[in-house]
């Protein structure tokens, strides 16, 4: 009777659906389009449920999807094998040429959920600032500024997520230091800035 092979590490690893719920960004990252965008979209949608945009509440969210992230991402790269999209791919090689993508499949989009959740951290709820974030956070998540191309070389879970949380900061950082420069420049600008109803 024969007797089975071990398991070795090139075997795909086994995905629970909780896993992949998780990496996936609640299935957006199977979207066939732009599956970064749909994942940082759902995150802008969870941001705008009541009461999540109140720091404390989006600071938890960041720091346990954070957590998360790390681990599932690194279990769905090692059982996918940082397949790219092919718009991603092509993105990759025109603004990053040169660099490896790593093992950061496309299918994985709670990084940038929560590089977008930390863009938007003390952000007023407003179209005018959400809408620039997202857009700010898009743009530095597919450029990728260093330190972003550095940590993103970090093994596992921890590359997929860090260059989105670079992306996050910068974004975040760019907004407010551009408020605050409309605002002693511009004061009228300000008045684009409010809650939302």
């Amino acid at each position: 009777m024969p007797v089975p092979a071990p398991p070795t590490e090139t075997q795909p690893a086994r995905l629970t659906l909780v896993t992949r719920l998780i990496a996936t960004g609640f299935f957006t990252g199977y979207a066939p389009v732009a599956p970064g965008t749909v994942g940082t979209l759902l995150a802008v949608l969870v941001y705008l449920i009541p009461g999540v945009s109140s720091p404390p509440v989006l600071l938890a969210l960041t720091v346990i999807g954070f957590s998360a992230g790390v681990i599932t991402s690194r279990r769905v790269a090692s059982a996918g094998g940082g397949a790219l999209t092919a718009s991603a791919a092509r993105l990759k090689q025109k603004f990053q040429p040169g660099s490896e993508h790593g093992s950061d499949p496309s299918i994985v989009v709670i990084d940038e959920m929560v590089g977008m959740w930390i863009a938007l951290l003390w952000v007023p709820k407003s179209v005018a600032a959400v809408g620039f974030c997202f857009l700010l956070f898009r743009l530095l998540d597919i450029l990728k500024p260093e330190p972003a191309r550095r940590l993103e070389r970090l093994p596992g879970g921890w590359g997929i997520m860090l260059d989105d949380v670079v992306a996050g900061l910068y974004s975040n950082l760019t907004y407010h230091l551009l408020l605050l420069l409309a605002g002693f420049l511009f004061p009228e600008m300000t008045s684009f800035i409010g809650e939302l109803p």
